[in-house]
């Protein structure tokens, strides 16, 4: 989102308040990320297969690995109370599919 999209704080959503503090705190992990808001709820847009939903109340995001039980995504659910503790969360997964990329040369091509 450009900063001239940007609404003022007093217009936004909780959730899009949420997402944008998520999204400084990895920013400070060193992880770029976009927002993206709409119908009560926010995005964090960080990799592919790496988007952060919040409502305003938590976090959600897919941890990479799937129930054995039933074959469902496992998600990791924080709530909103420290946004640079799920910052660091992200980070590390986002770290995580950067490696696996790198090892099936996915970054690399996309690079070149």
């Amino acid at each position: 989102m450009s900063t001239l999209d940007r609404k003022e704080p007093a217009q936004r959503c909780p959730a899009a308040l949420t997402a944008e503090r998520l999204r400084i705190g990895l920013e400070h992990c060193g992880v770029s990320a976009d927002v993206h808001e709409g119908h009560g709820v926010a995005l964090v847009s960080v990799w592919t297969d790496l988007l952060v939903w919040t409502d305003g109340l938590a976090y959600r995001w897919w941890t990479g690995k799937t129930s054995v039980k039933t074959g469902r995504r496992l998600y990791r659910v924080h709530g909103v109370d420290s946004p640079i503790t799920v910052a660091h969360s992200v980070a590390q997964r986002y770290e995580e599919l950067l490696k696996a990329a790198y090892r099936c040369g996915g970054v690399a091509e996309r690079t070149s």
